[in-house]
């Protein structure tokens, strides 16, 4: 058994660690509660599996409603520089296909199938509710407690119907610490982030590839520990 700790709560994870088809040590596979950063209603679960590989990291996940109807999925791929190469996201029926080329360029599907619509921004790669864009920021930005705030332009996604939205955030790691668990010690990353259009700051826990908290995000369950990239 594998304790994670989150800002002093313990997450339990269970069970060994499994090989997936490339033959990777293991793959982190848990699930995260969403839900609403403000008013705290619960916005569902998102039942996910990453690894590492030979070219970068991919994230896949299937989200359910409170009730626990299928309510979209998402599949994100990073090269071995952070950046998208591969994203695919379903939300209320609505599609969005996107990857980092002339910054980032994406397709949105409406639920008919029949009207799509193209969009491309001079900005360094995506984000939105899942708990993958908060790694993947990371794995972009590379940043040491010794490295100054630095500040990223993303395009956003929002729910219900991913419309796409062009923000600037503030990223700075505040510290690393090394905590101990039933595997050995577990680093676990403080992020400070910040809203460069209101100014709003608040903290992201991330140990490897898996968002211990977030604003929205809880970390509820763990199959493995997160994998240590690079």
């Amino acid at each position: 058994m594998v304790r994670v700790y989150a800002s002093g709560t313990p997450v339990r994870s269970h069970g060994t660690a499994p090989q997936d088809t490339e033959g990777l040590p293991h793959m982190p596979r848990g699930r995260y509660s969403l839900h609403d950063p403000h008013h705290h209603t619960p916005l569902g679960e998102e039942h996910f599996h990453c690894a590492p590989g030979p070219s970068g990291w991919r994230y896949v996940s299937q989200i359910t409603a409170p009730g626990g109807d299928h309510a979209g999925s998402v599949d994100l791929t990073l090269d071995e520089l952070g950046r998208p190469i591969r994203l695919e996201l379903h939300a209320a029926s609505w599609q969005v296909r996107g990857a980092a080329l002339d910054g980032v360029t994406w397709v949105r599907t409406d639920p008919t199938g029949g009207e799509a619509t193209e969009g491309n921004v001079r900005a360094h790669a995506f984000t939105g509710t899942s708990p993958a864009f908060l790694v993947a920021i990371t794995r972009l930005l590379r940043l040491t407690p010794a490295s100054p705030a630095t500040r990223v332009r993303l395009v956003a996604f929002t729910d219900p119907v991913l419309a796409p939205r062009t923000l600037d955030q503030s990223w700075a790691l505040v510290r690393s610490e090394a905590h101990a668990t039933d595997n050995g010690a577990l680093t676990v990353d403080e992020y400070q982030v910040s809203a460069l259009d209101t100014g709003e700051q608040h903290s992201v826990h991330i140990s490897g590839d898996v968002v211990l908290s977030a604003p929205g995000i809880e970390l509820e369950d763990l199959e493995t520990p997160p994998s240590a990239l690079s």
